[in-house]
């Protein structure tokens, strides 16, 4: 006999990805991936707060998308505590969260000092805990949403020179699955992207045409991402597609993490 046809309703999985009248906070939105992820959140349908030091690349991004600009210091409690509170009485309820920050320290573990590892926590991680407990709370309050951290491929892998980078997000990736089980009860989803190479306005200005194309050499989809292809997974967990998601990290490689370099065996 036939199974019984399958009668469960079936959503309508394109308006899962609309945001139509949320409101997201941005931090880092002034450049690069955080930019993209502005124009994404934006684009579907989201009213957004575009965080940055910068105040000029702040407003920027903001007239680009129809946002709104703040600027503060996100590793200070009180700041990050108050660009929320300017958020919510600009643009409404805050719902979403989206952190891009964090640079990397680069050069070996013995070359840092104790000043220069203390700051590479201050940019990855310490910052990151603000969002995610003023932030979390935020989002609470209004029954519920996301925040999507950006963490790398350093946390996942072991890279040169990326030691102490590699640590403090490896430390984020664990904070975002503590907080996911946390969180949950109060309907707030907390996921991250780690992507692999980027090529950002910082590393464009790093790396030439020829070392980007070396570099792609090595990477399964033969080149470095965008920031847009940075920015859509974040959409996706940002959005309703991903409401059973929470706690996860998710690599945007390009496939270079899990592949291993031998010599010729065979």
């Amino acid at each position: 006999m036939p199974e019984k046809l399958d009668s469960t309703p079936v959503p309508d999985f394109a308006e899962q990805i609309r945001l139509s009248g949320r409101v997201f906070v941005v931090l880092g939105a002034g450049n690069g991936i955080g930019r993209q992820v502005s124009h994404a959140l934006a684009q579907a349908g989201a009213k957004v707060g575009c965080v940055d030091r910068d105040p000029d690349l702040a407003k920027h991004v903001a007239n680009e998308i129809g946002g709104h600009p703040l600027t503060g210091d996100i590793t200070q409690r009180h700041d990050v505590a108050r660009l929320f509170g300017e958020a919510r009485e600009a643009i409404g309820a805050v719902s979403g969260l989206v952190d891009i920050v964090g640079m990397p320290h680069l050069g070996p573990l013995a070359a840092l000092d104790d000043a220069r590892w203390a700051s590479q926590f201050d940019l990855v991680l310490n910052h990151a805990f603000l969002a995610m407990q003023i932030g979390g709370a935020a989002i609470a309050e209004t029954g519920g949403g996301s925040m999507v951290f950006v963490a790398s491929m350093a946390g996942l892998v072991s890279l040169p020179g990326q030691a102490a980078y590699g640590a403090a997000k490896a430390a984020l990736i664990h904070l975002v699955a503590t907080m996911g089980s946390e969180l949950g009860p109060a309907r707030v989803r907390v996921n991250a992207v780690a992507p692999g190479f980027v090529r950002t306005p910082r590393l464009n200005t790093m790396l030439n045409e020829p070392q980007w194309a070396a570099l792609g050499k090595h990477i399964p989809l033969g080149a470095a991402a965008s920031p847009s292809e940075i920015a859509g997974p974040i959409l996706f967990l940002a959005s309703d597609l991903a409401s059973h998601v929470t706690g996860q990290t998710l690599l945007v490689d390009g496939g270079i993490a899990r592949t291993v370099h031998l010599p010729k065996l065979w």
